[in-house]
């Protein structure tokens, strides 16, 4: 015989209830005492302790003997990482960078950390007939790309030593051979949270460039949007940069990143 559905309308309230409870729990981290969570998820606490018990009992959350302080459990840690796991970042920024390149009309692409530097794993190019053409595959400088310094601003620097030396071995007339302007640039990239060049690695072309973040707080991509400087307006204070902005910050929270 089929349930009555004020059952199911009950069973499901309590679900959402839980995760209400688990979510709190998360934002509350490490350990939050009943009266705190409580009042965070704005329910009596009585209430919210017939779930916490039941959120024990599962694994879910586990109270502290010392201090009865309530926190994540063994199971919300497994169901986290298989979470994390499972995330991958050209599949939530698809999506998004689509959108972008709509809205501006310019070529997007992201960039991923590989094992040469940063390399483009994916293209919007520009729908009309002056564009830039941007190859999949792509390995981009670090010191003469925006979408590179981005990475040197954010990733550690035993990251990109090497390939910041090989580069400057190169060319040791580079505009940041120094390292106190070196270090400089990477501090104001940290400090704006994007980056921009104009013709610095292609003549007439100028770029605009903004990191994603994982759960972790570590830089997974770049995002860069490209075009002709006679079109493209790439200022940091400009439209297309508070466009990419928000973009990268919706893709950074989708990948489960918080900012302090």
């Amino acid at each position: 015989m089929e349930k009555p559905r004020s059952t199911d309308k009950q069973k499901v309230r309590s679900a959402e209830v839980g995760t209400d409870i688990l979510k709190a729990l998360a934002e509350l981290s490490p350990a939050t005492s009943l009266s705190r969570l409580a009042e965070h998820v704005q329910m009596p606490a009585s209430k919210v302790h017939r779930y916490l018990q039941a959120l024990i009992a599962s694994g879910f959350a586990e109270q502290n003997g010392a201090t009865n302080h309530y926190g994540l459990g063994r199971e919300a840690l497994r169901v986290g990482l298989a979470a994390l796991g499972s995330l991958d970042v050209l599949k939530v920024a698809a999506l998004p960078l689509a959108e972008l390149r709509d809205e501006l009309n310019e070529t997007c692409f992201l960039a991923v950390w590989g094992n040469q530097g940063a390399t483009v794993v994916h293209i919007e190019p520009a729908v009309r007939a002056v564009t830039v053409v941007t190859q999949l595959g792509s390995v981009l400088p670090l010191l003469s790309s925006s979408t590179g310094l981005v990475f040197s601003a954010f990733l550690p620097e035993r990251e990109t030593r090497e390939l910041r030396d090989q580069e400057l071995n190169a060319s040791a007339q580079h505009l940041l051979a120094d390292e106190a302007a070196y270090a400089q640039v990477c501090a104001q990239i940290r400090a704006r949270g994007l980056h921009h060049i104009h013709g610095l690695l292609l003549p007439g072309v100028d770029a605009l460039s903004a990191p994603v973040f994982n759960a972790l707080g570590n830089v997974a991509a770049v995002l860069t949007v490209v075009g002709p400087t006679s079109l493209f307006q790439a200022d940091e204070n400009g439209p297309a940069a508070q466009k990419l902005l928000s973009t990268t910050q919706t893709v950074s929270w989708r990948m489960g990143y918080q900012p302090a």
